[in-house]
This record gives structure tokens, C-alpha cells and sequence, in this order.
């Protein structure tokens, strides 16, 4: 694995970025934008994926950087969940919740090697294996 010197440099900060932008462009539209809880919910998880990585590369250590990749990784999950009421309230089109939802999936993987990588086991990860329905 090449050195990263700064966490801008990070794929899965760079995608973690994207899924924010995305998930401020959604949200500030229609009815969307009318569901105060729902819309500061999502936007909150989705900036704590992107926090916690720069956090945790900031650390300075591989454990505590690790530490808050899980954390990332499951302020992902939670996003999602928040992503299906979004759905479920028909505040996304098909092809919205679809690109959003592979953007999140591909953020957890990412997040999955990245802590299996630091950890320096691929067992410690519980999901490293699982192939999320797209």
C-alpha cells in the first residue's frame, strides 16, 4: 500500500466527500427538504463518515485510526438506513436512491479493507466478505 501523508488523499475520504455532497443535493429539494428530522439525520451521519476518517488519519496511530474507521463505517450503515425512509417517503427517485446507496456500499467496503488492513487481519472485520445486494 503506497504512504498517504494526508487524509484528503484517501479514496474512501474522497468518495466519503462525494456521498456528502450528494446527500446535501437531495436533501435540499421537494419534500425532502420539509423533513427537518429526516434531512439533519442523514446529512449528520453522512458527515460523520467523513469526520471520523479525517479524525482518526489525524490520530497518529494505526489503532486509533482504526477506531474511528468503524466508527465511519457505521455512521454508513446508519446513513443507509436513513436512505430506505428517504426512499420509503418517496423523497428519492429510483435512480437517486440507487447511486446513493452504491455510494454508501462501496464507502462501507472500503472502510471494511481499510480497518482489516490496519488491523492487520482480514477476520477482524465481520462484513469484509459479505456481498451487499446492489
Amino acid at each position: 500500500m503506497a504512504t498517504i501523508t494526508k487524509f484528503e488523499d484517501l479514496d474512501v475520504w474522497k468518495l466519503s466527500r462525494k456521498i456528502v455532497n450528494n446527500i446535501y443535493e437531495l436533501t435540499k429539494c421537494g419534500d425532502f427538504k420539509q423533513d427537518y428530522a429526516l434531512r439533519n439525520q442523514i446529512r449528520r451521519s453522512g458527515l460523520s463518515i467523513l469526520s471520523n476518517i479525517a479524525e482518526g488519519f489525524e490520530s497518529g496511530t494505526d489503532k486509533q485510526f482504526a477506531r474511528y474507521l468503524k466508527i465511519a463505517k457505521g455512521s454508513a450503515g446508519e446513513c443507509r438506513a436513513q436512505h430506505y425512509i428517504a426512499c420509503d417517503q418517496q423523497y428519492l427517485s429510483q435512480d437517486e436512491f440507487r447511486n446513493l446507496k452504491r455510494q454508501l456500499i462501496t464507502c462501507s467496503k472500503k472502510l471494511s479493507r481499510l480497518i482489516s488492513y490496519l488491523d492487520g487481519s482480514s477476520n477482524q472485520v465481520r462484513d469484509i466478505d459479505i456481498i451487499y445486494e446492489t
